[in-house]
């Protein structure tokens, strides 16, 4: 299609993670309308996703996690120079670094229509000096995006009470998944119940405190396998050694099979002290699993809290370990809750609606930045 509108996604790290699986999940059907360009830093599986959809990957040399006020500028100007070179029509920003730097990048590249997609506000994740910081810069570069994206009510109501954010720009998208593709498991009778956990092992999943949990049940009752990598891997390993616990948790790594590592568990489990609408957690509920999870962000505007206390506050070993004790030994509520979680997800968290809105967003807010 000739002269379609040009589409940028700008995401920190092409690493694995909620944000990069959003882009992902969105590639199929915007190249079919868009010229659309992945940029992002480092190594990682996003690349070869983009450039499968049809789409343009472009590395990013300076822009990285950590603030640093040197290499943020360099950021910042290597951003302005790759929005000048593209001239695209939209730049979608997703998570926090970007958010920021390319919310100033696009006003002085003057794009017609700059998009901030919230995954977790990052001074809900920080704490101290840090938390200010965060919120004091998404305060400043809030007037320079068109639409800031929040991906659950309670993310938008603490972008609102922090003023990061206006009634009048924000719009919900809840995250969904692609139901299709995960398959629900088949119930099987199990000893040891098997646990899993998917995260970047790094702040503010907080998996020092699901080991602490673990360590607080019966020996023989679980095993756990976390899934993924990260900064805190050798910290996390020599916690599992002093508590004696090898043999009952396992640091996994990144996985490319995940829905499969899903289906052959029993329970699902997330510690973070700080989230959004975590992607893990819909994808285990679609696999059919129960979840014990921290009550952070948007996670009980996806878990039912009925049957079993399912949701516990963050940092907490003792409530988390009592929450998956009051599972492990009754399978059938398990199953019960994991049926229930399937239906969930299909009824309210599946990909089409959600990348309906996604577009229904783009069209509008293109319509509005065309002359008079």
């Amino acid at each position: 299609m000739a002269n379609r509108p040009r589409l940028l996604y700008v995401v920190t790290l092409a690493e694995v993670g909620g944000a990069q699986t959003y882009v992902r999940n969105l590639l199929p059907v915007v190249t079919e309308m868009f010229d659309v360009s992945v940029a992002a830093h480092g190594p990682g599986p996003l690349q070869a996703t983009a450039v499968e959809a049809g789409a343009r990957f472009i590395p990013l040399r300076h822009v990285r996690r950590p603030l640093s006020p040197l290499r943020d500028l360099c950021g910042l100007v290597e951003l302005v120079r790759l929005f000048r070179e593209i001239r695209p029509d939209i730049v979608h920003l997703n998570s926090s670094k970007v958010g920021v730097l390319g919310r100033l990048a696009a006003r002085l590249a003057n794009v017609p229509v700059c998009i901030f997609t919230v995954h977790g506000w990052a001074f809900k994740a920080s704490h101290g000096l840090m938390s200010s910081v965060y919120r004091l810069l998404d305060r400043a570069t809030r007037p320079f995006a068109t639409a800031i994206v929040c991906v659950s009510d309670t993310e938008r109501r603490a972008g609102l009470a922090a003023r990061t954010c206006t009634i009048e720009q924000t719009i919900v998208i809840r995250n969904a998944v692609d139901v299709g593709t995960l398959r629900p498991r088949t119930p099987v009778e199990t000893r040891p119940t098997r646990l899993v956990s998917v995260g970047r092992l790094a702040e503010p999943k907080d998996f020092s405190t699901l080991v602490s949990a673990v360590d607080l049940l019966p020996r023989g009752s679980v095993e756990l396998k976390i899934l993924g990598d990260g900064p805190q891997r050798a910290a996390i390993e020599k916690q599992i050694g002093e508590l004696g616990l090898r043999g009952i948790v396992a640091l996994v790594g990144e996985v490319d099979d995940v829905p499969e590592r899903l289906v052959a568990a029993d329970l699902f489990v997330l510690s973070s002290r700080s989230e959004g609408m975590p992607m893990s957690i819909l994808e285990a509920m679609a696999a059919g699993l129960p979840v014990v999870a921290t009550d952070v962000g948007g996670v009980h505007e996806m878990v039912s809290d009925g049957e079993a206390q399912v949701l516990v506050g963050p940092a907490d070993p003792k409530a988390l370990a009592d929450s998956i004790a009051s599972l492990i030994d009754d399978a059938e509520l398990r199953n019960r809750i994991g049926t229930s979680n399937r239906c969930r997800v299909e009824s309210q968290f599946a990909l089409p609606r959600w990348r309906e809105e996604h577009l229904t967003l783009y069209e509008a807010l293109l319509s509005a930045s065309q002359p008079a």
